[in-house]
C-alpha cells in the first residue's frame, strides 16, 4: 500500500463523538512509550504526523488519522501508565475500553510490545482481556533494531511461547522499528488485504 494522504480528522473520548465520515478502523495501543507515535509516523511517512514524546501516558484522547481518504489510522492512548493518579488511569481505561469493545467501524486492533523485553504483565493481562471478549488484534513488536539478530530471536522465540499458552494460533505478528523502517510493507500490505476483502 503506497500512503499518498494522512491527516489528523479529530480527536474524541467517546465513540458517539468520532469523526465522521465512517469508514474502517485501524486502531494502535501499547504501553506507555513502547514507540507508538514513532511507530504511526514511519508506517505514514509523516515525521509528526502522531507526537511523540518521553513523557509516559501523553496521548489522553483517542486520535483519528484519515489515510488515503480510506481508512482511520487510530492511536489510543497507552495502558500501564505508573505515573499517573488512580482517578487519572481509570479514565484512560474507560476512554480505551469504550472505543475498543462499541467503536464498530474498528477492524483490528495493533497491540504493540517492546521487543526487548520479555511481555510483562500489563501486556499480558491486556492481550487475555482481548481474547476473552473476542476482540480481533494483532502484535507489533517495536524496537527491533535495539537487540541484534540473535538476541532478538530468541526474545521473539520467548513471547511467542509464552502466547502459545494461551492461544492454540497465534495473531498475526509483525517485527517493526521505526528507526530503520521494518516491518512498514508488512504492516500495511495486511492492511490492504484487510480492506480488500471487505
Amino acid at each position: 500500500m503506497k500512503i499518498v494522504s494522512a491527516r489528523f480528522a479529530g480527536s474524541s473520548v467517546r465513540t458517539d463523538r468520532k469523526p465522521a465520515p465512517a469508514l474502517p478502523e485501524f486502531a494502535f495501543i501499547g504501553r506507555s512509550n513502547v514507540g507508538k507515535s514513532s511507530l504511526i509516523n514511519m508506517l505514514t511517512g509523516h515525521s509528526k504526523l502522531a507526537m511523540t514524546s518521553s513523557t509516559p501516558g501523553k496521548t489522553r484522547v483517542v486520535n483519528h488519522f484519515l489515510i488515503n481518504e480510506r481508512w482511520y489510522l487510530v492511536d489510543l492512548p497507552g495502558y500501564g501508565y505508573a505515573k499517573l493518579s488512580q482517578k487519572g488511569r481509570e479514565e484512560l481505561r474507560g476512554i480505551v475500553r469504550d472505543y475498543i469493545f462499541h467503536s464498530q467501524e474498528m477492524v483490528t486492533l495493533f497491540v504493540l510490545i517492546d521487543s526487548r523485553h520479555d511481555i510483562g504483565a500489563a501486556d499480558w493481562d491486556f492481550l487475555c482481556d482481548l481474547g476473552e471478549n473476542g476482540i480481533p488484534f494483532s502484535i507489533v513488536f517495536t524496537k527491533c533494531d535495539k537487540l541484534g539478530p540473535v538476541a532478538l530471536e530468541r526474545q521473539i522465540a520467548r513471547d511467542r511461547e509464552k502466547l502459545l499458552k494461551l492461544w492454540e494460533e497465534l495473531p498475526p505478528c509483525f517485527l517493526s522499528s521505526s528507526e530503520t523502517g521494518r516491518g512498514r510493507d508488512e504492516i500495511l500490505s495486511y492492511i490492504e488485504s484487510i480492506l480488500s476483502a471487505t
